[in-house]
């Protein structure tokens, strides 16, 4: 393990593999360092080819990196003795993030060593450190965060965007949301015609704000060859099998993302309430174990942590800051799989055709 300086070249990858580097936040989250080299280490298992550079405190992590053989010479450790902890104000770190395992994380990214940052920190200051260190795409007004959740399609999960980058979104932003998020189904979840859908009071097309009724036309006109457009579609079908990109607001998705984990949590406390009430029910849960542990599995916040930070001249992934080593290791793979399918690349062209079509639809606007 090396501690370079900001003057390293880009780490090469180990002769026992390591084409994919992903640069690790360590300190961030609610449980710790060794609950993210934790999860590097169950990532590691699983995919021979990633490597990593940790940012972090350097005896610390050498000490908890030297434990798991998985990761020997696989990872790079950067010091960095800031830490930006739950609390802390994003414009304050805006200020005065420099030095922290956040901001040496996104450096990484930003220098070109790795292609993806993971962080469990702080959303707001991750976001606003993004925004501050890599920047926003040629033609993105608001950066998005994109969510994974658990539906009725066949690859098990729809993608919600935007869950709370910027409470506001025009028209435009919305076009450059479906943009991005059907990218993301693309190259994340191996669909090669994503059917999108715009979240709305009623799938009628009279329905809705004004912004809402002009984002429609602008996304149905950009759809042809790129995605399917489903036009409106309403809360419940953020589940169904009738589309695989949801488009939003960052007040609403996020609305909907907090009210959609606190009803899986409620109903998974209900369950076990009920199977714990008697003999009989516990008996009952015993003969329904394997069906239990199915729909636990299927279900589990943890196989779906990591939402993306889409818009920005590189690939953050943010993790739950409460995650444990499995969801970190999902998160991981998550940016694992983005990395390896050159979705960045992907992901900036789609938006240059966005704003060619948003300047097209301007233009002939304002000629008619």
């Amino acid at each position: 393990m090396t501690v370079p300086n900001a003057s390293t070249p880009t780490p090469r990858a180990p002769e026992t593999g390591g084409s994919v580097v992903i640069s690790v936040d360590a300190m961030g989250g609610d449980r710790g360092p060794s609950v993210v080299v934790a999860g590097m280490a169950e990532s590691a298992e699983k995919n021979p080819e990633v490597r990593f550079i940790v940012h972090g405190d350097q005896a610390v992590l050498e000490g908890l990196i030297a434990r798991r053989k998985v990761l020997a010479g696989r990872c790079d450790i950067r010091h960095a003795g800031g830490v930006v902890t739950m609390h802390d104000k994003p414009s304050q770190i805006v200020r005065k993030g420099e030095g922290t395992s956040m901001w040496s994380a996104l450096e990484s990214v930003k220098r070109g060593e790795a292609r993806v940052a993971v962080s469990c920190g702080n959303t707001g200051a991750l976001m606003a450190l993004s925004m501050l260190r890599l920047r926003k795409l040629p033609g993105v007004n608001r950066p998005a965060i994109a969510c994974l959740w658990p539906s009725r399609n066949p690859q098990g999960f729809n993608i919600l965007l935007d869950v709370g980058a910027d409470i506001r979104a025009d028209a435009h932003d919305l076009l450059q949301y479906a943009l991005m998020g059907a990218s993301y189904a693309r190259n994340g979840l191996g669909l090669d015609l994503p059917r999108v859908g715009l979240l709305n009071v009623g799938t009628e097309e009279h329905k809705g704000r004004a912004e809402l009724k002009q984002a429609h036309d602008l996304i149905e006109a950009a759809a042809a060859g790129n995605f399917t457009y489903v036009g409106f579609v309403e809360g419940g079908d953020l589940p169904s099998a009738r589309v695989d990109v949801i488009v939003t607001d960052g007040f609403t998705g996020n609305v909907a993302l907090k009210t959609g984990e606190g009803v899986a949590k409620l109903v998974g406390d209900f369950l076990k309430d009920a199977f714990s009430n008697s003999i009989m029910s516990k008996f009952a849960a015993l003969l329904a174990m394997t069906s239990l542990k199915r729909l636990q599995k299927r279900i589990d916040p943890r196989r779906v942590n990591g939402g993306i930070f889409l818009g920005l001249n590189g690939t953050v992934v943010k993790s739950h800051g409460s995650a444990d080593s499995t969801g970190v290791s999902a998160a991981i793979k998550l940016a694992f799989t983005l990395a390896e399918s050159g979705f960045q690349d992907r992901l900036a062209a789609r938006v240059a055709q966005g704003a060619a079509a948003s300047a097209s639809a301007a233009e002939t606007g304002a000629s008619s």
